[in-house]
């Protein structure tokens, strides 16, 4: 794989956790981006603890030689007026294009459940009214215009709990989806966790896919999730997600699929741990050598 046409990021939320800001809370931005560059990154999503001034921002990356590639867009296409969601992905557009990133990535969270303690994951799941898939894809096409207007690239981020979770949803929303404006963002971990197949998801839309999550799946957390009914914040704070190489996915074959299909963008290492039991340069390092193990980058 070309280092020119691939390249390496990692996400802040094995530091810290913007939905459980106790987890992780003692660690501060800057050991975070620290360790992220220690480890051999050059690319970073953005937390909440991360400056909200670009300037600022943009000086403490470039002194650990760090660029954002990409940060999450909360949509409420389907519980909020249009023009609400205009406006505030208007501003986070603005601010990743201060701050060097050309990728947003957005997850509807009308009735999204993913973010709630007590709520089971599986049971509870939120599905969309065909009159809520409409306004989802007719805002998605508007984003991601509005996203084209500075050459920037609008990807949808699949994810547990929320409407667009399994291969039937992502379906509907590539299909009802302008695919000249609206992308994938495709996450191991997510399609895993669901029980979807994600080299048979890679086959189908890697031709949409412009940004890539790596992350893997402890089965045996797993099992117990789906067996007690156990909501996604509590999958995570017991350890469901881990980096790649460390769970039950090949990630060898997904690899090849996107160098074959001549894949470029970032590759996103993005493990949602709990920083108490994984610590998180430990495991930002383990990833970073799978990867080159696997890529060469």
């Amino acid at each position: 794989m070309s280092e020119k046409k691939i390249r390496l990021g990692i996400a802040p939320i094995a530091w810290t956790n913007d939905d459980m800001p106790e987890l992780g809370k003692e660690i501060t931005f800057e050991q975070c981006i620290s360790e992220m560059a220690l480890a051999g990154y050059e690319g970073t999503e953005i937390g909440n603890k991360y400056p909200k001034d670009p300037k600022a921002l943009n000086k403490a990356l470039e002194l650990r030689g760090l660029t954002v590639c990409n940060a999450w867009f909360s949509a409420f296409l389907t519980t909020k007026p249009l023009n609400e969601n205009i406006e505030a992905f208007i501003r986070h557009r603005d601010f990743l294009y201060e701050v060097g990133a050309r990728v947003i990535g957005a997850s509807e969270q009308g009735h999204s459940i993913q973010g709630k303690m007590d709520t089971p994951i599986f049971s509870a799941k939120p599905r969309f009214t065909d009159d809520e898939w409409k306004r989802l894809a007719d805002g998605l096409n508007m984003l991601g215009r509005l996203a084209a207007e500075k050459d920037m690239v609008l990807t949808y981020h699949h994810h547990m709990g929320t409407g667009v979770q399994t291969l039937e949803e992502i379906d509907r929303l590539m299909e009802m989806t302008d695919p000249n404006y609206v992308f994938l963002l495709y996450d191991t971990g997510h399609l895993v966790f669901s029980g979807e197949d994600p080299e048979a998801v890679l086959n189908k839309y890697v031709s949409r896919i412009r940004h890539v999550h790596l992350k893997d799946i402890r089965s045996e957390v797993l099992d117990r999730v789906k067996n007690e009914d156990w909501s996604f914040l509590k999958a995570v704070k017991e350890g469901a997600f881990t980096v790649p190489g460390d769970g039950i996915t090949d990630f060898e074959p997904l690899l090849q699929i996107l160098l074959k299909n001549d894949y470029s963008g970032w590759f996103v290492v993005e493990a949602e741990q709990d920083p108490a039991k994984a610590n998180p340069l430990e495991y930002a390092m383990r990833a970073r050598n799978y990867i080159r193990e696997k890529t060469g980058i």
